[in-house]
Order: C-alpha cells, then sequence, then structure tokens
C-alpha cells in the first residue's frame, strides 16, 4: 500500500500558510518567520508537489504533451482547444491546457525556490543532512520541471530566486544552455545529498533518481533542438563528446549503488503493481503520487489508468459498487502496427498494445471483456482491470506516475556508449533489456536484419544503418519504443535525433485503413514549428519582457 501521506501534509501547508485574521496576516512569502521548524521545512516542500500532482497537470493534462508521436494519438481530430489540438498538432497560443500547464510549471519552480531559500537559511543547515535532503528534493524537482519548461518551450523566461512581489515575477527569455546549466547544478547537488537504498519510498526521489535524471537531461542537451530562428540545431561534435561521456559517468555511479535495477516480478507484474498501487523503489527511480480521495481532495485527482488505458463502462445500477471496476474513458489509441512490430515470445507486446475493453452487463452484473477492432486498440500499461474491485472516485485513481525507470536508465546509457564508440557494451545493455521481456538478443552480425528490418519492422530511411553505429541507433529507435511508449519520454527522443517529422509523416502513410482519418499528426506537423508549443499568449500579454516574441512557426 501507499506509504506517502501526501493529502494530510498539503492540507496542513494550505493552513499553515493561509491568512489567520491576526493583526499581520501570514502570507507565503514570508520566509523569515516561517521557517522555524523542521517540519515547516518538509510543509513547504510538499507544497512543490502540491502544484505537480494534480489533474490540470500530471494527473491528466499532461498526457496530452507527449503525444501524438509514432506510437499513439488521441481519439477525435475535432479542434477542442485543449487535449485534441495539442496531439494532432493544431496547437495555438490559446490552448487552454497549455496555459495552464504553463502556470503550475513555473508555481512549482517558484514553491521549490523559496523552500530552498527558506531552508538553507535556517539555523544549523550547514550540519542537517536532513534539511539538507529536503533542499535536495527541492531541488530535484526545480530540475525536473525546468527541464519540462526546456522541452516544451525552448528558450523561457526563468530564474532561480523565488518571487517575493509583482517586480520579481516577469522575466526576459533566458537561453536554454543557461537552463541547462542550472538544472545541472540543481542535479549535482540532489545526487550527493538525497538518500539512496532499500526501504525508501520511491514518492520521494532518490541519488538513482538525481542520477536518471541527470542522464536525460544530457542526452537531450546533447541532441537537436528548435532554435528562435527556426533551425534544428545541436552542440557540436567535440561537446556532444562531453555530455556522452557524463552521461556514462552517471550511469557507473547509479550502478555502483547496487541497489536500483529490475523489477524482481518482471515486466508484467511492473506495470500490474502500479495499477495495483504496489510500491517499488528497485526499477521505479521516482513516482508521481496521486490519492484521490472524493470531491474535497480534487487537487490530487489522477486519471492514469481511465484517461491513458482500455476503456471501461460505468456500471451504472450495480447493487454492489464495491465489486465492480470503476469508470475509464480511455481517450488515448495505439498505434496497431506495433503489435505486430513484437517478437511473438516478447511480453511487452500484450502489455504496450490492449486490444479489448470492458462493457457493463446490467443483467449479470458483471463486466464483460470484449475485443475490439483495431482502431479502437488502447495504450495498455494502466488498467482498471489490474485494480482492486470498487473505487474511491468513479473517474480517478490513486494509481502513480513513474517518470524515471531503471529500464530508461539502461538504454540511455547503451545510447551513450554507442555515441563514444562502444558498440559492444551498448548492445550488450540493450540486450539486457531485452531479455528481461524474453525477446531474443540481438546480434550485429546474426539477426539485426531478422528482427530489425522489413518485414518484422519498417525499414527507416531516416536513420541510417550503414555502421555499426547506426545499427545500434536504428535498434534504440526500436527498441525505446518497445520498452517505453506512452511513458513520456519518445516525443522527445524523436525530436533530439531530429526525427519526429520523418516519424509521423512515414508513419502517416503507412497506417492501416481503419484509422486513416483518425491519426492526423504526419498530415499536421511543421518541420521548424511543432518541435515546440506556442508561448501561451496570456504569457506573451502580460509579460513586456517577452517583447511579444512567439515562438518559431506561431
Amino acid at each position: 500500500m501507499k506509504q506517502y501521506k501526501f493529502l494530510a501534509l498539503c492540507a496542513l501547508i494550505a493552513a499553515a500558510v493561509s491568512c489567520d485574521l491576526t493583526e499581520k496576516p501570514s502570507s507565503f512569502y514570508e520566509k523569515d518567520t516561517y521557517f522555524d521548524s523542521a517540519t515547516k521545512a518538509r510543509m513547504s516542500v510538499m507544497g512543490i508537489y502540491d502544484a505537480i500532482c494534480t489533474t490540470n497537470h500530471y494527473g491528466q493534462w499532461e498526457m496530452a504533451l507527449p503525444s501524438s508521436d509514432d506510437t499513439y494519438y488521441i481519439d477525435g481530430i475535432g479542434s477542442d482547444g485543449t487535449r485534441r489540438d495539442i496531439s494532432h498538432y493544431m496547437v495555438t497560443s490559446s490552448n487552454k491546457w497549455l496555459t495552464a500547464i504553463w502556470q503550475l510549471k513555473y508555481s512549482a519552480i517558484d514553491r521549490a525556490s523559496f523552500a530552498i531559500a527558506g531552508i538553507e537559511g535556517m539555523t544549523g543547515y550547514a550540519d542537517d543532512p536532513e534539511l539538507k535532503a529536503l533542499v535536495a528534493e527541492a531541488k530535484f524537482l526545480r530540475a525536473f520541471l525546468s527541464f519540462d519548461l526546456i522541452k516544451y518551450w525552448g528558450d523561457v523566461p526563468y530564474k532561480t530566486t523565488y518571487s517575493s512581489g509583482y517586480n520579481d515575477v516577469f522575466q526576459p527569455r533566458t537561453s536554454r544552455e543557461v537552463i541547462y546549466d542550472a538544472i545541472i547544478s540543481d542535479l549535482t547537488f540532489a545526487k550527493a545529498n538525497l538518500k539512496s537504498g532499500a526501504g525508501l519510498s520511491p514518492e520521494t526521489p532518490s541519488q538513482g533518481a538525481a542520477h536518471a535524471l541527470m542522464m536525460r537531461v544530457l542526452l537531450q542537451r546533447a541532441g537537436y533542438s528548435l532554435q528562435m530562428d527556426g533551425t534544428m540545431k545541436r552542440p557540436d561534435d567535440a561537446t556532444r563528446k562531453t555530455y556522452f561521456d557524463a552521461v556514462i559517468t552517471e550511469w557507473e555511479e547509479l550502478t555502483q549503488e547496487g541497489y536500483h535495477g529490475f523489477y524482481d516480478g518482471g515486466f508484467v507484474e511492473l506495470f500490474k503493481s502500479y495499477s495495483a498501487l504496489v510500491l517499488n523503489s528497485k526499477e521505479s527511480l521516482w513516482e508521481m503520487p496521486f490519492e484521490p480521495q472524493g470531491e474535497n481532495y480534487a487537487d490530487n485527482e489522477g486519471k492514469w489508468a481511465t484517461w491513458n488505458g482500455p476503456a471501461v463502462a460505468e456500471a451504472k445500477d450495480a447493487t454492489d459498487k464495491s465489486s465492480v471496476m470503476g469508470r475509464a474513458n480511455a481517450f488515448f489509441r495505439v498505434m496497431p502496427m506495433w503489435k505486430d512490430f513484437f517478437e511473438d515470445n516478447d511480453v511487452r507486446r500484450d502489455i504496450m498494445v490492449c486490444t479489448y475493453q470492458y462493457k457493463w452487463d446490467k443483467k449479470n452484473q458483471v463486466h464483460k471483456k470484449t475485443e475490439n477492432t483495431e482502431e479502437l486498440w488502447y495504450p495498455g500499461k494502466w488498467r482498471r482491470e489490474w485494480m482492486a474491485l470498487g473505487y474511491v472516485d468513479l473517474n480517478n485513481t490513486s494509481v502513480n506516475y513513474c517518470p524515471l525507470r531503471y529500464a530508461d536508465a539502461v538504454l540511455m546509457a547503451a545510447e551513450a556508449y554507442n555515441e563514444t564508440g562502444n558498440t559492444a557494451k551498448a548492445l550488450e545493455l540493450i540486450n539486457l533489456v531485452r531479455a528481461r521481456s524474453g525477446a531474443t538478443p540481438i546480434s550485429l552480425d546474426g539477426n539485426y536484419a531478422e528482427l530489425m528490418k522489413a518485414p518484422k519492422v519498417y525499414d527507416l530511411s531516416y536513420i541510417s544503418d550503414a555502421d555499426a553505429q547506426g545499427k545500434i541507433r536504428t535498434i534504440l529507435y526500436w527498441e525505446r519504443g518497445f520498452e517505453l511508449a506512452f511513458e513520456g519520454q519518445r516525443k522527445f527522443d524523436l525530436i533530439r535525433w531530429n526525427v519526429l517529422g520523418d516519424a509521423l509523416v512515414f508513419f502517416q502513410n503507412n497506417i492501416p485503413e481503419k484509422i486513416n482519418g483518425k491519426y492526423v499528426a504526419g498530415k499536421n506537423f511543421v518541420k521548424g514549428k511543432h518541435e515546440l508549443f506556442p508561448i501561451p499568449l496570456t504569457e506573451l500579454q502580460a509579460n513586456h519582457k517577452l517583447e511579444n516574441k512567439q515562438n518559431p512557426g506561431y
């Protein structure tokens, strides 16, 4: 069961920072008087989560931002000003979800900066490892959110001091390279001061999480990104090598901890455990906690296994609500061809692609599994059927979101080894991931073509495999899809490899007839524009320091 009493702590925070109607109200910004105990220091850090673990952020709305890629998309192509426009590359600067997410990220970053400054100013901080661990947690969260800003918007307003007044709020654009430096600084402190080892809850980031996030940040920094002049650029080769070398160092330090690894129960049970609310800190390097408890706790509602998962009909008129599943609206659809890309013995196939839904049989008072045709196949990593029967909330769940997983770190290390010329080590790591899933180990001189070329998968014209490094790049293209689909990383992998547009168009041209007109990403994507989102219109209008300059193409 969950160990993190998130909601209770947030309730305490709300009480602690509200006005108490005394002669001098207690404001959020009264840093000098607020931080007088370790309890309040902890509550200040919990306030950061209050902006992250909400329906309008990672609980639901954030799910739309990594789609569409070549593995999934959102159902329905009519413009809605929210999720569909984001997924189908029809987004504008007035999109309501983007605006809300922008505001929540900056709010959470500001809360992190407030907590960091306040705790660092406490008496005895320099000699108190618990207080340092709290600052490390806040810096980890700030780094995670700051990285989101770069991935989504590129060069953005940025600072690492909290906003103590109106004049502090608005900032000009900051180069993403400066933001990257700040992220790396935060993570360097985090990996030295976060806790590590068995017995930790994955709902609190550990040193392993800091290592893995650093790896992800460095790989993204080494790759392509859309610049303000509308071109896709990446660092020079020498600079890129320093980033890849640093990824390898992070990987070595992660493995030296000796605790993190693949989930003991295997890939299938790993994802069943997420829906069953089982915490594990071996493969899960960090999980965002969700725990809806009825209408009074809407801020901590999550829709993992409902919004992102196979459809489940509402059990209307059920005589025993404790014996049925809650509803799942299933807004995402999987690209059905991926089912054929897997080997039959690869257990990831039937986790990634769910081919059925549950309909309500009122007469027999049961949910009945019903097989669907391929236009109604769903991402299947989170499912109502794997949760305990009964529900606290019909539409929401307590399923955590895990943005940092050990298997991802293995594949990131493989990429770094490959880019520094050690293809043998890269393939060794890739095959560790494949072995866990039951897939056949790949040999570059043996079965590479059988497993990584047509007719098993598509031949990729946009990734050359003329040499060993190219073959590893091709393997990683497919393997990261097999292992990590729908977990929020793939779209940004394709961007840093500079193949997002190529992949969308290629898959658009090879879709089954039944989803023709439902998947439109390849038709709508504009290279030099859609690698970033537009700055929200409200921000352009309010922040004069942006000089009304929008991201390229918008």
